[in-house]
């Protein structure tokens, strides 16, 4: 208590030379090599990464068509409209993956209203997958709970799914 100043008077601050780490063994232009150096990797590492390995769009459609009859395999949902849920999501998947196509982020009616939307497909599945897709909205979105059988609505949409994963490999 005795350093403590009696008055307002400011001192300069104390050096900071002796907080500093001494390293007179290794040089500054040393120090500033290895520092670049480190830069450089480091810069290196991050575009490296970034760089996306390209994708065999063949192997992206089978393992896409794999993932949905998967799930439409494993799916047990309860009662129709679950079932309806399940297969509409799964096809809509299957098109975003396969074809590019924003299916999967859109309502029903953005889909169908889309005139661009399934333009590579031939007309006779391109109309199959409307009509699917109809069906399953009616059955989602519709007042009335359907009756049926969820495997009665998984086996059209697997049956649709057969439909397009062949249009895209002709």
């Amino acid at each position: 208590m005795a350093d403590t100043p009696t008055s307002l008077e400011l001192r300069p601050p104390p050096p900071p030379e002796p907080l500093l780490p001494q390293h007179p063994d290794i040089p500054v232009w040393v120090m500033v090599t290895a520092a670049a150096a480190f830069l450089v990797i480091v810069v290196l590492v991050v575009v490296l990464s970034r760089r996306k390995k390209p994708v065999d769009p063949t192997a992206l459609r089978k393992q896409a068509y794999r993932d949905a009859l998967r799930t439409l395999d494993e799916a047990r949902p309860p009662a129709a409209r679950e079932a309806a849920t399940i297969a509409s999501l799964v096809l809509r998947r299957y098109l975003a993956i396969v074809s590019g196509d924003p299916a999967l982020f859109e309502t029903h009616e953005e889909f169908i209203g889309r005139h661009d939307s399934l333009s590579k497909l031939p007309e006779a599945v391109r109309a199959a997958t409307i009509e699917g897709f109809d069906r399953l909205a009616a059955m989602k979105y519709g007042k009335t709970t359907s009756a049926d059988e969820p495997a009665t609505i998984l086996a059209p949409a697997r049956v649709l799914l057969d439909q397009l994963n062949h249009a895209f490999t002709a």
